[in-house]
């Protein structure tokens, strides 16, 4: 609380009406993401005020009069959640209503606080038996939940606190709802209390020795430490401790206020010292808040007084607000001079200036006639004249007399239309005479910016730059062509994950050779840490950069930023984050990212720093933390002085991310023009960081204001900005044309940062009398505002130039908006707009580092996961371990590859009008079995892997009929098999990816897909593919091909994953077979008219009764007559015993053949 800290504004609480008289407030509360004041009173009625002057906004009633006062308000950015005794309303902030919840059970509603899962879930409790979990965006109740105590209040931090009748606070579990800890606070009852982060702090009473029916409050404050769970001094209060409140920004710092208007700032941690104001009231407080940015108070009291607290220079209440949608004032009507004279049209009827209700909607009105179609020079060049006309072939893909809709044609060709589904163009193909699909090219055209206009000086976000949105077929996300949106060799990302508005910074991350490096050389390395994200950033680099142009996801990536624990205390998550920009959450997140680069770095020396060394001019091998350092860190001395003792303390800092700071704006000067402001020395600002705050001064032992400023020592080859926009003002300065330049030079001299650009920039390089280092713009995140219906999404610019093998002549400029990827103009990439396209993350790069890039970690790649037995003491095994000295993988190995999946997500599916079911959401799969099976040498058909991996998240269907899999598989208590952890299965198979192995296996595309991983085309050996006529339109499975070719009968029951690797590579024996001796063309026919005659599905005797049991264990015992490979009984047709893939005889493969002879 600053020294200029006063009443700001103080108002009546508005009566409803003139003929009723004001009452007092019953429950007030700051909005958590607008610039407003909510208060309630005890007839229902709730008001919102703006601003400091705490203007009325808005008011309406949310229960009849009879049901009570408002008790508590929530907040969401939809709207204001308010409780009453026997309902729960929740309106927009505008007013009007969004739903109304009231149930039978719902008797004497007190209070509610959100769940686990952020602000799209509350519980709702009071003087009653009954709990209530309410869903925010159904406007539902989910969940009735019995509770044995009443409750009075609630707060949600770790835990969700609520407070009892008897003053016990009880610790519920966010998710379970179940008591986790009970602390007695105080002896009768508890006035009020708040919880954040650590702490605990409740003000209460108890009753008076000499009349135990009357009761006074008490004079302290009582602290319970969440951490540690145990109850901490309490913090003296001789006033009588009415009402508390937590700082929001100062973690240890709680305000307390008496009835009478004393307020005390308090330390937990020193509570003898303390900062007394007082509130100048005539009676009673009733109610106490704080803003979320700790700048405003706001106190209700019994004289229907509502009295605002703060600095009259800055105050406001929440960071980042919503603009609020001001009502226009009415206009006051013109006098007219009224005379027999005056024609009557001089008179104006004002509704006639808005839209009327009766007005049609323009969807109903009929246009009459339509343009004209455009036909293709090139078509009627082919058609021949007569006298009624031309004709010719149809080729324009119509009907006969089909009449082309150009009208609707006209209006949506500025949007992107979808695609059809590949399925569909597969089908039209086959059909079409002679192949020919050239209507496809015509109808399904990508459209491309303007060479002559910019895209983003249009007042509203063009199509290019839109949220893209997946498409579902029955077959799911695999069936959407997103080549479609794609036509450049760079892969997009898909955006229907959970937290995939970090594609953007990822697509940033991975086009800067540096990082891409870093993350690379780590991922090589032994490390099996299963929260390490710089692993994961390298499995998604190497990824992006297999794909040559094809859609890649970041799943697993996604998966361990959802398990880290930090992540959703900072709101990084979006199913649990209170955050309500993706603006600031890129920016939170790339902070986050770059601080556990750092830390992740330097846990283990990475396989090869060639590139650093030869980069930074080093003579001797780096330790990782001088090299992760000079990549990332901006290394200063922050020199912190004491405005009161003058007493000045140095500490070193380094910082992995930088935040822009913007001068105030100036006044205009006599010649009629503001000083301009560039980007350097918004970024100098930025860097430097001279800011006054509060702080501990222990010398004073107090809190006191505290000067800070920064001497640079060092600053980083890759340097991340985030731009820090909050105000219109700096929204119009990066508008500004040419403002951001596409490099800059820095120089540090004597502990100061100076920054240039543009002329001065080329000044200093021809000069040559600094060390002037000078950085590229790699690119950007930036952050696209959509009017409604759109919503506001992330998209990444990016100059690809500088992450290419060689330098280009010129910048190549691409935007990357999740899956759709296309080349801009420089001065598209660089214009922003202040109303839609601003940026939220920069990121620099040396110019000496642009075009490096280093394989030197495929060489040195540790291999050492490929050769541990991670359950050594499991018995009867199901594979055998690679041999180190006989047994190493190299590009001229082939290992057949299968895997079983889980399923996390049911499908959401909805019926149309037309009767016709449409996928919103494809069903959700997890990664649940992974068997890889030798393709040859001594112990071919043996697994050497067979991992199950544990899966963190809920299954709802293990798929057991399809993938084998049972809960107690997957159980660490129970499972027989060897449980590992999602990263070890993923290395694995990553090792021999780069290792240059062949995957061999039946339907590859949906395995690597659910693994989350890119092999390239050379790598992958797909039987579904070779055994596959395109003008069938069908391909075959695993199980008919067995039965056809290897007359053997698979998957009777479910699926095994080791068997239906072996039987895959058994029937790509028989395609070199077949090849090899030239008849594969007509085996293929065969194949399919006996697959017409049982329905492409193995035929099945019905007195065959067939015992399906686990995978047979690699040391059970062979078939007699065998060779030595893994005996193993399979039932053929007719009933025969055969052997296994192991022990079969097969042909030596013809000259060219990819598998080397036996």
């Amino acid at each position: 609380m600053d020294a200029d800290w006063d009443e700001v504004t103080r108002i009546a609480f508005p009566a409803p009406n003139s003929n009723d008289y004001t009452r007092p407030a019953t429950a007030l509360a700051f909005d958590t993401i607008a610039e407003l004041l909510w208060a309630g009173n005890d007839r229902g009625r709730v008001v919102s005020f703006y601003g400091r002057d705490l203007q009325r906004y808005t008011a309406f009633r949310i229960q009849p009069v009879a049901e009570g006062p408002v008790r508590q308000f929530l907040f969401h950015d939809k709207g204001v959640i308010a409780l009453g005794t026997r309902s729960v309303h929740m309106a927009m902030r505008r007013g009007p209503a969004l739903w109304n919840i009231r149930h039978e059970d719902m008797k004497d509603l007190q209070c509610m606080s959100f769940t686990s899962k952020g602000a799209s879930e509350i519980i709702v409790a009071g003087w009653q038996d009954t709990m209530f979990v309410i869903d925010v965006l159904k406007g539902e109740i989910v969940k009735q939940v019995p509770t044995q105590h009443h409750y009075t209040i609630m707060k949600k931090s770790k835990y969700i606190c609520a407070a009892t009748r008897t003053g016990c606070v009880d610790l519920l579990d966010p998710i379970t709802f179940k008591i986790v800890r009970t602390w007695q606070a105080h002896a009768s009852y508890i006035n009020d209390m708040d919880a954040q982060n650590d702490f605990i702090v409740t003000c209460g009473g108890s009753a008076k020795q000499q009349a135990t029916q009357t009761y006074m409050l008490d004079p302290y404050v009582n602290v319970f430490d969440l951490k540690n769970m145990t109850s901490m001094k309490p913090m003296p209060f001789p006033p009588l401790a009415a009402h508390v409140r937590l700082h929001p920004r100062m973690l240890t710092t709680t305000i307390v206020t008496s009835q009478h208007g004393q307020m005390h700032v308090v330390d937990i941690m020193n509570p003898n010292t303390s900062n007394v104001r007082y509130a100048n009231v005539m009676t009673f407080i009733n109610l106490f808040e704080i803003a979320p940015t700790g700048e405003a108070l706001a106190m209700a009291d019994s004289e229907c007084n509502i009295h605002l607290w703060g600095s009259p220079s800055k105050i406001h209440f929440t960071d980042m607000a919503l603009p609020i949608d001001m009502p226009k004032p009415e206009e006051p009507a013109p006098m007219l001079d009224w005379s027999p004279d005056t024609p009557l049209s001089s008179i104006g009827i004002p509704y006639y200036r808005e839209t009327l209700f009766s007005a049609l909607p323009p969807d109903l009105i009929s246009d009459v006639g339509a343009p004209p179609v455009q036909l293709d020079p090139a078509f009627l060049a082919t058609l021949k004249q007569t006298e009624w006309g031309l004709y010719g072939r149809n080729t324009r893909g119509l009907r006969r007399n089909q009449v082309e809709d150009t009208r609707s044609t006209l209006k949506s060709s500025g949007a992107i239309r979808p695609p059809k589904f590949l399925s569909e163009k597969a089908r039209e193909s086959a059909l079409s005479y002679g192949g020919n699909s050239a209507s496809d090219s015509k109808t399904e055209v990508t459209p491309e910016s303007s060479p002559t206009e910019l895209e983003s000086l249009k007042p509203e976000a063009p199509p290019m730059y839109r949220i893209m949105e997946i498409k579902y077929s029955k077959f799911g996300v695999d069936d959407f062509d997103f080549g479609f949106f794609n036509k450049t060799p760079y892969a997009g990302l898909e955006n229907h994950i959970p937290n995939s508005y970090a594609n953007s910074l990822l697509q940033l991350l991975h086009h800067t050779p540096l990082m891409r490096n870093m993350a690379l050389q780590h991922a090589a390395t032994a490390c099996v840490s299963d929260l390490c994200l710089l692993c994961e950033l390298g499995f998604v680099f190497d990824m992006l950069q297999k794909a040559e142009g094809s859609t890649c996801q970041a799943t697993n990536l996604f998966k361990t930023l959802s398990a880290t624990p930090q992540a959703a205390n900072l709101g990084l998550l979006e199913e649990e984050t209170h955050v309500s920009s993706l603006s600031t959450m890129t920016q939170l997140l790339s902070r986050f990212l770059f601080d556990r680069i750092n830390l992740e770095y330097q846990s283990i020396s990475p396989v090869s720093t060639t590139l650093e060394q030869k980069l930074f001019n080093l003579p001797n091998t780096p330790t990782p933390d001088e090299l992760v350092s000079r990549v990332l860190a901006t290394s200063a001395i922050a020199n912190i002085k004491c405005m009161n003792c003058r007493c000045e303390t140095t500490r070193h800092v380094a910082a992995n991310v930088t935040d822009l700071m913007y001068p105030p704006q100036k006044a205009a000067t006599r010649g009629g023009r503001a000083p301009k402001t560039t980007f350097s020395q918004v970024l100098k600002m930025g860097v430097e960081r001279e800011t006054a705050t509060r702080g501990w001064c222990s010398t004073c032992s107090r809190y006191l204001n505290l000067q800070t400023r920064k001497t640079i020592h060092s600053v980083p080859a890759v340097m991340t900005i985030n731009t820090a926009i909050s105000t219109a003002e700096q929204r119009r300065l990066w508008a500004t044309p040419g403002w951001l330049p596409d490099e800059i030079g820095v120089i540090v001299d004597q502990g100061q940062f100076f920054c240039f650009e543009g002329e001065d920039l080329k000044l200093h390089l021809q000069r040559g009398i600094h060390n002037i280092t000078v950085y590229s713009l790699i690119g950007m995140v930036l952050h696209i505002e959509s009017s409604a219906p759109q919503k506001t999404h992330l998209v990444g610019m990016v100059n690809v130039a500088h992450s290419q093998s060689t330098a280009p002549e010129e910048s190549n400029w691409h935007l990357f908006n999740d899956f759709s990827v296309r080349p801009v103009s420089t001065a598209e990439a660089l214009t922003f707009n202040a109303t839609w396209k601003t940026p939220a993350v920069l990121l620099f790069q040396i110019k000496a580092a642009n075009n490096t890039s280093s394989m030197e970690w495929k060489t040195k790649l540790d291999t050492s996961i490929l050769y541990q037995d991670l359950s050594p003491h499991t018995d009867a095994k199901t594979y055998r371990v690679l041999d180190q000295e006989l047994e190493r993988p190299g590009p001229d190995t082939i290992v057949a590859l299968d895997t079983e999946f889980v399923s996390l997500k049911q499908p959401e599916i909805q019926m149309n009008s037309d009767g016709e079911r449409e996928t919103i959401r494809p069903m959700s799969h997890a990664l649940a079995r992974v068997s890889v099976v030798r393709g040859q040498g001594e112990h071919e058909g043996d697994a050497f892997i067979d991992d199950y991996i544990a899966i963190r998240e809920p299954v709802v269907d293990y798929l057991t009929l399809y993938s084998g899999i049972t809960p107690g598989d997957l159980d660490p208590r129970t499972t027989r098999h060897n449980l590992v952890s999602l990263k070890t299965a993923y290395k694995r198979l990553w090792v021999l990816l780069n290792l240059g192995c062949k995957f061999l296996g039946h339907g590859l595309r949906q395995d690597f897909r659910v693994i989350n991983m890119q092999v390239p085309r050379a790598q992958v050996i797909d039987t579904i593919e070779v055994f596959y006529l395109k003008s069938r339109l069908r391909k075959l499975s695993l199980a008919f091909l067995a039965w056809y070719l290897l007359k053997e009968d698979i998957q009777l029951e479910t699926h095994d994953s080791i068997e239906d690797a072996r039987t895959a590579l058994k029937l790509y024996r028989k395609y070199l077979e077949f090849e090899d001796a030239g008849v594969l063309e007509m085996m293929l026919e065969d194949i399919y008219k006996a697959g017409r005659a049982t329905n492409f599905k193995p035929p099945r005797r019905d007195d065959q009764v067939i015992q399906r049991t686990d995978t047979p264990p690699v040391t059970a015992p062979a078939v007699e007559g065998g060779s030595g490979g893994v005996g193993i009984r399979r039932r053929l047709r007719g009933g025969r015993v055969g052997m296994a893939f192991g022990g079969i005889q097969v042909f030596t493969p013809g000259k060219g053949s990819p598998l080397p002879p036996k």
